[in-house]
């Protein structure tokens, strides 16, 4: 049965298919609009979109476009039906598919949003109301955020930021050994705590 949420200023629908928003996310969001101000031009992209609260309350707050991927068919459907409750329906395009299938070589985005599962996977029976797929982050909770930063590497523009979500500054610390971060590609340049996870900032190096 599909429910509703207020998210920020938005009216967020989903049901017990995709993975209900988390309020304290709609930090996220504000990272990534406050990032926008200053960001080179272009849209925003949502990785891991669910039902795209988090970027659709993001360019509802900064004005830009913004593309939403997700390899659930149903989560995408939401958050397209999201982007039309909203008013944004002109400014969204939402693409299913896997992170590594979804974006063209060469296409760049100045600012990126991230959401991927990050519960280690022995640690998802304490969340049974959650679909799995979309809180199950492999063995160490990272692996999608490591798919995440992949997409992110290729595709983050030059001045560009992105923002990523995982479980815990333990996790942020394991990303620091990517060899994106090691090889100087890009750089972790914030972390913040906030209610139940943590998001950290990764710029384009350079």
């Amino acid at each position: 049965m599909t429910e509703q949420m207020t998210f920020g200023t938005l009216t967020i629908a989903f049901d017990e298919r995709v993975l209900r928003p988390r309020e304290w996310t709609s930090a996220q969001s504000d990272w990534a609009a406050d990032l926008s101000l200053e960001a080179p031009a272009g849209p925003v992209l949502e990785l891991c979109s669910g039902a795209g609260h988090i970027g659709l309350l993001s360019v509802a707050l900064s004005g830009r476009s913004l593309v939403c991927v997700d390899a659930s068919a149903v989560a995408c459907d939401f958050a397209r039906a999201n982007a039309v409750d909203a008013g944004l329906a002109d400014r969204v395009e939402v693409r299913e598919g896997r992170l590594e299938d979804a974006l063209a070589t060469g296409e760049l985005f100045p600012v990126v949003i991230a959401d991927p599962p990050w519960v280690p996977r022995q640690e998802t029976g304490r969340y049974p109301e959650d679909p799995l797929t979309a809180i199950d982050g492999g063995d160490d909770g990272l692996d999608v955020a490591r798919a995440c930063l992949a997409v992110i590497d290729a595709h983050l523009a030059p001045g560009g930021s992105a923002v990523l979500q995982v479980g815990t500054t333990g996790q942020t610390d394991i990303l620091r050994d990517e060899p994106c971060f090691a090889e100087g590609r890009l750089e972790m340049v914030e972390v913040r705590q906030e209610v139940r996870g943590v998001l950290a900032r990764i710029d384009r190096a350079g």
